[in-house]
């Protein structure tokens, strides 16, 4: 299988050449509310210091001879507050200066940093991003980089959410800066680059993530982020799809731990299909997670240490033993120890509603879980 150094995706690079974070944001006003906005403020400003000058108009001097009317106190607010200031009005009684020290002046400093607010906020627009991006970085730990969000990395995403992993956790990284954008949209923080890049990788902080989601276009691609991520990060649980069953050996030779065969997965998802339509409904409801049955992964409870395998809550499929897996039906399966793990087929836990009584429904849920035992725990 020949390795090219760039993915196709990965073309779209070229777009934005700066490998780029980008967290979740609150969707920005639009720029003429935001211009609006700012004029009515100074709007407001520049009447407020009329007033100030109107009301105490006998105060104020004009070369020109003559007491202040409407027109002259508008034209010294404006002077004033553009600090032009031409010196032909000027206020001389005790009053008037006063007025000018408590209120005109700070009107004027208001006035000005409503003008150059836009400039202002240009100016710290990046050190606040790059305080956010600090934060960010310094609070990622055990989180979930997914590399690739096309429909497998979206669904994975989808599925780890309906497991319970919060938005917060999960860093998406892809080529296309439509993509990742699209993700931040959804909640996600993102990562423009090609993963197969060690810079891009570490701007995700892989090197401090519990778990890889590989879910590129090309086996080619998911084979040379396999061997990145696995160089950063010697402990993480790294997951891959491809396309080509042949191609899965090499990645799992590359520091894969887990490879799923998408190709060959549909085309046997579809011969059981065409085989049994209802045995192909029941493994698809199994694989979409929080919806119907689901397939998890639970510690065994105090209760059902020494006990069989038949004797739980649930239905169990495989017992995870140390790096063993024992099938339901192993006679080594059973009894259950304390550090073993279930593999068990459980109904997804229905949204919380109100009981008749008003109070929330006391269903029990399975640990570690948001999921409700096939069989109701004995009394």
């Amino acid at each position: 299988m020949k390795l090219p150094s760039h993915d196709a995706a990965a073309r779209e690079v070229a777009e934005d050449r700066s490998h780029r974070v980008i967290l979740p944001r609150r969707a920005p006003k639009a720029p003429i509310r935001q211009v609006a906005r700012r004029l009515m403020m100074a709007l407001l400003v520049l009447v407020a210091t009329v007033f100030i000058v109107w009301i105490d108009r006998d105060g104020y001097h004009d070369n020109a001879g003559g007491p202040l009317d409407l027109l002259d106190c508008v034209y010294y607010a404006t002077v004033t507050l553009s600090t032009t200031g031409y010196g032909d009005i000027v206020p001389y009684s005790p009053g008037a200066r006063l007025l000018n020290i408590l209120l005109v002046t700070p009107l004027r400093v208001l006035f000005l940093i409503i003008l150059v607010g836009t400039t202002l906020e240009v100016l710290t627009e990046r050190t606040r991003e790059q305080w956010k991006l600090t934060r960010w970085r310094n609070a990622l730990r055990d989180h979930t980089v997914i590399v690739g969000y096309g429909t497998k990395g979206r669904s994975a995403a989808q599925t780890l959410r309906a497991t319970g992993l919060a938005r917060d956790r999960i860093v998406v990284v892809d080529p296309s800066t439509k993509v990742v954008e699209s993700a931040v949209s959804e909640g996600f923080a993102g990562v423009v680059g090609d993963a197969t890049r060690s810079d891009v990788l570490l701007r995700a902080e892989i090197q401090r993530a519990h778990q890889v989601v590989i879910a590129t276009q090309r086996d080619d691609t998911a084979v040379l982020v396999s061997l990145t991520a696995r160089q950063l990060n010697k402990h993480a649980n790294i997951v891959a799809a491809v396309r080509e069953e042949e191609n899965a050996p090499l990645l799992r030779q590359s520091g894969a731990d887990a490879v799923i065969t998408s190709a060959s997965a549909a085309g046997r998802l579809l011969g059981l299909s065409v085989h049994s339509p209802s045995a192909g409904a029941v493994m698809e409801d199994l694989i979409q997670q929080g919806s119907g049955l689901d397939l998890v992964e639970r510690p065994v409870v105090k209760a059902e240490v020494g006990r069989s395998v038949r004797e739980t809550d649930d239905l169990v499929v495989s017992v995870l033993r140390g790096h063993r897996l024992l099938g339901y039906d192993d006679p080594q399966a059973s009894p259950l120890q304390t550090a073993d793990r279930l593999i068990t087929i459980v109904r997804a836990a229905p949204a919380e509603e109100p009981a008749a009584s008003g109070k929330p429904s006391a269903r029990p849920t399975l640990p570690g879980t948001a999921v409700s035992p096939m069989r109701p725990a004995d009394d």
